[in-house]
């Protein structure tokens, strides 16, 4: 049985994806052109063909982006494993008024893919914990979401 391919996020997707989980990107390295596989939580959907992430300023993503800007972003949820497929974009390399240096990268979506292994399912998302100051964690993330969510970037 083939794996179900989407041209874009459909409705439970997209409600997943405006919730704070964890999920890989992959890139491909500027240096080696090898894969090379990243995790973040700082994502959101904006609409069914439009994701944005951010990730620190000094990562390596961003040097990666500028030479290949194929991504794959992987996530579990509603008992599968999806990976969406697309061109990245970088919207800017210091989003402005944050405490740390962040680039914001806009995913344009191309390919939606369960690629859950036949015969089974996910019986628990998975979970994290932020592992230093949690009013800090939380403002933090409110500020990144903020920031995400903004329709335009100077």
């Amino acid at each position: 049985m083939p794996n179900h391919v989407e041209a874009c996020l459909t409705e439970e997707l997209l409600t997943l994806l405006r919730q704070e989980r964890y999920v890989t990107l992959s890139t491909i390295d500027h240096e080696t052109n090898a894969p090379s596989v990243s995790a973040i939580s700082w994502l959101y959907a904006m609409d069914s063909k439009t994701v944005r992430f951010c990730v620190e300023s000094r990562s390596a993503i961003l040097d990666n982006l500028k030479q290949n800007n194929q991504i794959v972003i992987t996530f579990i949820g509603s008992g599968s494993t999806y990976a969406i497929s697309g061109r990245g974009t970088i919207i800017s390399e210091e989003v402005e008024d944050m405490p740390i240096k962040l680039g914001l990268i806009e995913c344009h979506v191309e390919e939606v893919k369960d690629i859950m292994f036949y015969g089974a399912k996910i019986v628990n998302d998975p979970q994290f914990e932020k592992t230093y100051d949690a009013e800090a964690a939380l403002k933090l993330d409110n500020q990144v979401m903020d920031a995400m969510k903004k329709e335009s970037h100077e």
